[in-house]
């Protein structure tokens, strides 16, 4: 198996994440409520005639939010079909033309040959490959470019937040067809040189009702983790068979953001309007015992419905919103890791039994 630090497939980090949406200025919007600040803006004022994007940042995560001017654009199209969700998550890389050219040979598909992008500011250049449903990766290096974002994007004076405490991605979440997660680990491992980190059976990841499967896909140092999802035999729907039939393909389902102090994150979020899933009372009498390090902070996290978990290395604390658009698709997770290089999965089955609730309550269980 190819490792990525001896490869020729390097990658910097996760560079951001598009968002297409039904309305970019009212949902950059919105994500002050999870503390970003927009920075950056391209519309009809900037001279972009079909679409309008607005970026909004924390820490190091950068998110942009992109809708259609007309209703025969793709955008609008991918709008309707999905509703609003992740169309690109964008890999930062030191030269996008080699990693193209490197990714086609090893039989990624294209989505846009690399381009470069210039202004005052310098150079970017870009190029695309496809992944699970109508996901793409965009390949980026701005090595050579000094400007906010992106040529064609003017800064925004007003940048309206100080932020909540994220300080970047931990992790990206997709959700594939039943029968497809193995082929998409394939494909990380041959075109990209990742290896798998972790496996969960669908007897790890099941409740009375329902289960999945996943197996985390990362690139060797932490930078990129990606875990992948696939239904489960069960009972009744599962969670990834709700998001498949509301998003209507494989994309995106969660992003899990890191944090220093997730209490003070969480509250902050909750204060503004955002909405986090619950789990029953008697979940903290269990995990004082099964993660003793937290015992001091256990108020403070019950309080505020975060969970805890621990492995071999350490332990961590997380939490889910719940989805963050009309469509049952795509959520929000913040952790806070001490050490734990894993996922919670001491927690899965409450964190289900939560996600289940919520499913009753919209008549998809």
């Amino acid at each position: 198996m190819l490792n990525n630090n001896e490869d020729s497939f390097p990658i910097l980090g996760i560079d951001y994440l598009q968002f297409y949406v039904g309305n970019a200025k009212q949902a950059a919007h919105y994500y002050k409520a999870l503390g970003f600040a927009p920075v950056a803006f391209m519309g009809l004022e900037t001279g972009t005639r079909d679409r309008v994007s607005w970026l909004v940042q924390q820490g190091e995560v950068r998110f942009v939010f992109t809708g259609a001017l007309s209703p025969d654009s793709p955008i609008a199209e991918h709008v309707k079909e999905h509703g609003d969700g992740v169309h690109d998550v964008a890999l930062r890389v030191p030269d996008a033309e080699e990693a193209y050219r490197v990714a086609l040979s090893r039989g990624a598909t294209s989505v846009h040959e690399p381009q470069v992008f210039e202004d005052e500011h310098g150079k970017l250049v870009k190029a695309a490959i496809a992944t699970y449903g109508e996901t793409i990766h965009s390949l980026v290096s701005r090595q050579d470019y000094s400007g906010v974002f992106f040529p064609g994007f003017q800064p925004l004076d007003d940048q309206g937040s100080d932020g909540f405490g994220i300080q970047h991605i931990d992790h990206v979440v997709g959700n594939v067809e039943l029968g497809k997660m193995n082929e998409w680990v394939s494909f990380y491992e041959r075109i990209m040189g990742f290896t798998e980190l972790r496996h969960f059976s669908d007897e790890e990841i099941s409740t009375e009702y329902s289960a999945l499967m996943s197996k985390v896909v990362w690139d060797g140092n932490g930078k990129i983790k990606l875990p992948i999802n696939e239904p489960a035999e069960g009972k009744r729907k599962s969670q990834i068979e709700e998001y498949l039939e509301y998003y209507r393909s494989p994309g995106v389902q969660h992003i899990a953001m890191a944090t220093e102090d997730i209490v003070g994150t969480v509250e902050a979020m909750r204060t503004a309007g955002i909405e986090f899933l619950r789990v029953p009372g008697t979940y903290y009498e269990d995990v004082k015992q099964r993660v003793p390090q937290i015992t001091d902070k256990i108020d403070a996290l019950q309080r505020n419905g975060i969970l805890a978990d621990k492995d071999e290395d350490g332990y961590l604390l997380q939490i889910f919103t719940k989805p963050v658009q009309d469509r049952p698709t795509c959520f929000f997770e913040v952790i806070e890791r001490h050490g734990a290089k894993g996922f919670g999965a001491g927690n899965f089955k409450a964190l289900f039994e939560s996600i289940e609730r919520e499913q009753a309550a919209r008549g998809n269980l």
